[in-house]
């Protein structure tokens, strides 16, 4: 297996841990709403969903009529994003598979999206010339990622102090930059529109976010899985104290807004 390979894999198996559907279920989805609004999604357009979890962005497309498929290297995700697309009657093909090599043919697509998925990829550039190699000409790419200096960001980067990324790999989070954005298409589009977003996250206290992350969020469980009883109390802490640090709540309870980047890309 190529250094890539070996790293997808091991990132399918932390991600795998975790359940991103307890997570979707306990946030607001609106952010999938916003992008397909945003990408003005109109019925009976073909919709690739990349890196989609459990769909919360592909059941978002479907609502407005759409043909989506959706895609992930997760294949527990892509069942319980069947389920949940039918519970409101919809439509959803899934495919188990990698962002970086994806099984569909050049230009098979109107419309290609991705939110907080794709950016984790290893290979940037790579998934990049992937999203544009299976949209059509003249078509849509949406994105969304999180900001660097955004509670997220700064949540990840607080899992790397314990649990350090392999070396020499760029951080997922410039994806979250309009900078990054333009190197990784390049010449090879018409146009990008970017705005910076706010997420909210509200939970019963910050201690209940610390805890319900690491049950569920696969990165951070696998951080505290290969810690002693010292580390997981410093890393516990470090968590605490990124919450605090943005809860706009004095009740108790935990109130935050998480920045990141919603990019719409017209392809040539």
């Amino acid at each position: 297996m190529t250094e890539y390979a070996l790293i997808t894999e091991a990132q399918r198996k932390a991600w795998s841990i975790g359940d991103l559907g307890k997570l979707a279920a306990r946030t607001s989805t609106l952010y999938a709403e916003l992008l397909c609004e945003a990408i003005r999604l109109r019925p009976t357009e073909r919709v690739l969903d990349v890196a989609a979890a459990t769909g919360t962005t592909s059941i978002a497309a479907a609502r407005r009529f759409c043909d989506v498929v959706a895609v992930d290297f997760v294949g527990d995700f892509l069942a319980k994003a069947t389920h949940l697309a039918g519970c409101e009657d919809l439509e959803l093909e899934t495919h188990e598979a990698d962002a970086e090599d994806l099984p569909f043919e050049d230009g098979d697509f109107d419309v290609v999206l991705s939110t907080f998925g794709v950016m984790f990829a290893p290979d940037q550039q790579r998934v990049a010339d992937e999203l544009l190699r299976v949209v059509r000409p003249t078509g849509r790419i949406g994105l969304t990622a999180w900001t660097p200096d955004g509670v997220i960001g700064r949540y990840a980067q607080t899992i790397g102090k314990y649990l350090q990324p392999p070396p020499g790999l760029r951080s997922p989070f410039e994806w979250g930059t309009e900078q990054r954005i333009r190197e990784l298409f390049g010449g090879r589009i018409r146009s990008i529109k970017v705005a910076r977003r706010a997420q909210p996250i509200c939970y019963p206290s910050v201690e209940f976010a610390v805890e319900y992350f690491r049950a569920w969020y696969g990165p951070a469980r696998a951080a505290f899985d290969r810690l002693d009883e010292a580390g997981r109390k410093a890393l516990h802490d470090d968590m605490v104290a990124v919450w605090e640090s943005t809860n706009e709540a004095g009740d108790g309870s935990l109130v935050a807004h998480a920045d990141y980047l919603e990019c719409v890309i017209a392809t040539s």
